[in-house]
């Protein structure tokens, strides 16, 4: 077999000042693929390394977009290794969320643009009073993907707080890695969400070079679906949805910040009254309180249909992931709250792959036999005032956010590039 790998031929390499959501990228619809190799990358440990070689690897391009990237060792390590890639001649375009990279200093930043990083920042804010104001419709997604071979995609931010000798705090999550058919739509899905102009997909070609990721056909089937403000504003929700309606057997989700739309929640109750076996992995050490708080204001709901529900103790969850029956997993950065499911830009792959499926169940079931806790049924309050209020409450909240979320301020995000500006050698208001 013809090791190079496929590619769609699709791009332009021009910058625009399209934002990512905008109409060079809103009609963007991915079917299957099949053919394909996923490999689970569970933490830090496992996406690091493989993520870093790729881009080492890289001959003609990385693109790259992520929701945090912090000045830390991790930071420091792909500043490097993205400088040494533009340096070599590879064309390097790096997505930032204005709102998760606000923090990173202007050297740092100048530092990658000096030595031809195309450095964007996803609807960059200043502070206000000394905080930071642009909370809503963030770009969370966390992709990469190296010369159309190989694509990278889960939940995982560029920072320590991903790796376990980060202490108590480190963040337990998931990502993939991708090669084989799936990854031309990554690479489509990419390229245009970061601006750049994309011509119509005229199908398949061998690339004349081979690349050391190439690799022999995989048994997965695996699916791109993704969360914008225009025309997939329910994607994800809705492949969630469909899946727990056809699952026969067993249900496994494991997520950071869980407060859905009564649609999934119904059908995740509905699940398990017809036998399903219902699993949820929740909080138990969450990085953000409320996120605990909301979640445990679901739990007498579920508990009573019979769903399992376990909360995860050892360390921040930051995953979201998900199983149903042997063979449907998803995989990405979509959290099942308002914030994911309502505002922000989201992308998850959705997989069909009996190994993969089995793979992320044993992870997961691990995670709930050793480091979890499992709520008893008869956990809540059960007196009548607090049930009907607390399920008034919720369930109207629940219902009617995404529509509220329409009210709060907006505007058109755009990418904007950073511009480096130097200061003039002999600048005499070094405190300006």
């Amino acid at each position: 077999m013809n090791s190079a790998p496929l590619e769609k031929v699709a791009v332009e390499h021009v910058a625009t000042d399209q934002p990512p959501d905008d109409a060079a990228a809103r009609d963007l619809n991915y079917s299957w693929q099949s053919g394909n190799q996923v490999e689970l990358l569970e933490n830090g440990e496992a996406y690091f390394p493989k993520v870093f070689e790729a881009m080492r690897q890289a001959q003609r391009e990385i693109l790259l977009e992520t929701f945090i990237l912090f000045e830390d060792k991790v930071g420091h390590e792909l500043q490097r290794i993205l400088i040494e890639a533009a340096q070599r001649g590879v064309k390097v375009v790096a997505s930032l969320d204005g709102f998760g990279c606000g923090e990173l200093s202007p050297g740092f930043l100048g530092e990658l643009s000096q030595a031809g990083v195309t450095v964007q920042m996803f609807d960059p804010a200043s502070k206000t009073l000394g905080f930071r104001t642009n909370w809503f419709r963030r770009l969370h997604r966390k992709i990469v993907v190296v010369d159309a071979s190989v694509a990278f995609i889960g939940g995982i931010n560029f920072s320590a707080d991903h790796l376990g000798d980060f202490g108590p705090e480190a963040k337990q999550d998931y990502a993939v890695q991708v090669q084989g058919p799936a990854v031309a739509d990554l690479h489509h899905f990419a390229l245009a969400q970061s601006g750049r102009r994309v011509r119509k997909r005229r199908g398949w070609r061998r690339e004349q070079q081979p690349s050391p990721w190439a690799a022999g056909e995989g048994d997965g089937r695996v699916r791109l679906i993704y969360r914008d403000n225009l025309q997939h504003r329910s994607d994800i929700e809705e492949a969630y949805l469909h899946a727990l309606r056809k699952a026969q057997r067993r249900v496994v989700i494991a997520n950071a910040y869980f407060f859905p739309g009564y649609r999934l929640l119904r059908e995740i109750r509905n699940a398990a009254r017809r036998g399903v076996q219902v699993q949820l992995i929740m909080q138990g050490q969450p990085d953000v309180l409320l996120a605990k708080l909301a979640a445990r204001m679901l739990y007498d709901y579920l508990l009573k249909e019979g769903v399992v529900i376990h909360e995860y103790c050892q360390r921040p969850l930051h995953g979201k992931v998900a199983l149903v029956d042997e063979e449907w997993s998803t995989v990405g950065s979509s959290n099942l709250d308002p914030l994911s499911l309502a505002l922000n830009l989201e992308a998850n792959v959705l997989i069909s792959d009996r190994g993969f499926n089995q793979q992320l169940f044993e992870r997961l079931e691990y995670l709930s036999q050793n480091h979890c806790k499992t709520m008893p049924e008869n956990r809540t309050p059960r007196g009548w005032f607090w049930r009907v209020t607390v399920g008034f409450v919720v369930f109207h909240v629940l219902r009617h956010f995404p529509s509220w979320t329409g009210w709060l301020p907006a505007h058109k995000p755009r990418l904007k590039p950073f511009v480096h500006q130097e200061r003039p050698d002999h600048d005499p208001s070094p405190h300006r």
